[in-house]
């Protein structure tokens, strides 16, 4: 069974909670996630984190189970959420959640040294489980093109 961790932290916003989705609260992550690339949560395979602000998602973060690898990705907060600190808040809950599995992701570019304080490192687009580089077979190994930057992160940091 997955841990369902809670933090109740207080912002300027007021008081927020940062925690595992459970299956049921999945459809409300898809309708904030409409605006970043109709990214949908997919129980059965994702394990997604939220920043919560009197009871809205603020922040959303998806780390997807493939057949051979975890991948990070889903990190989103709309716009009018940004600047508070909540994606660095729902990365965290992930990443204390995820820690003893290796992680994976196409980081975008201009995020890079944001993933970075996560302790994801850059790799070759070659080193990345094959199904996650499936993901993107469109910008046919030119990942500078595309403005994202293959990373990981070692289990156990």
């Amino acid at each position: 069974m997955r841990s369902a961790t809670t933090t109740g932290i207080e912002t300027s916003g007021g008081r927020s909670e940062v925690r595992e989705l459970r299956r049921e609260e999945f459809p409300a992550a898809n309708e904030v996630w409409r605006d970043y690339r109709n990214t949908i949560g997919e129980p059965d395979r994702d394990r997604v984190f939220a920043v919560f602000l009197a009871g809205e998602i603020v922040s959303l973060a998806r780390c997807r189970r493939h057949p051979d690898g975890l991948e990070v990705d889903g990190v989103f907060t709309p716009e009018q959420y940004r600047g508070r600190g909540y994606a660095r808040m729902v990365m965290e809950a992930l990443v204390v959640a995820c820690h003893n599995d290796d992680l994976y992701m196409y980081a975008v570019e201009d995020l890079s040294r944001f993933y970075a304080e996560f302790r994801f490192i850059s790799i070759p687009e070659r080193d990345l489980p094959p199904s996650v580089r499936e993901r993107y077979t469109w910008a046919a190994g030119n990942v500078e093109g595309a403005n994202v930057r293959p990373m990981y992160r070692r289990a156990g940091l």
